[in-house]
Order: structure tokens, then C-alpha cells, then sequence
């Protein structure tokens, strides 16, 4: 089953937003601002973890 690519509900207007859609037993990950571009596809468990290390902020300057 896939499901409709879906951004956040707390993603503001800015267009710096990310989607994301389960595809079977994967969960796939975009950028909304290039639909067509790069897909990052990953097991449901790692995109659990993933959400996880967002949410504790342990993620928070990595890009700097």
C-alpha cells in the first residue's frame, strides 16, 4: 500500500518542508520544494528512529 505524500501539519509557509508517505514496508522522504527530485527511502523502523532523534533535538546543529 502507498499512501499520499504527506508534510508535516506544523511545517509553516516558507516552503521548507519535507514530505514523507509509507510505501509498503518503507517510509519514503522528499523535499516538497522538488517533487521530482532525490527520494530517500528507509525502513519504517529507521524512520521511527529518525523522528525520534528529531524530536530530542539531538539533530539540532548538524548542518552547521
Amino acid at each position: 500500500m502507498i499512501t499520499p505524500w504527506a508534510k508535516s501539519k506544523r511545517s509553516g509557509s516558507e516552503g521548507q518542508c519535507v514530505e514523507q508517505r509509507q510505501n509498503g514496508p518503507v517510509r519514503q522522504i522528499r523535499d516538497s520544494k522538488h517533487p521530482d527530485g532525490a527520494v530517500l527511502t528507509i525502513s519504517s523502523h529507521a524512520y521511527a528512529e529518525l523522528l525520534g532523534a528529531a524530536k530530542s533535538g539531538s539533530l539540532d546543529g548538524l548542518s552547521k
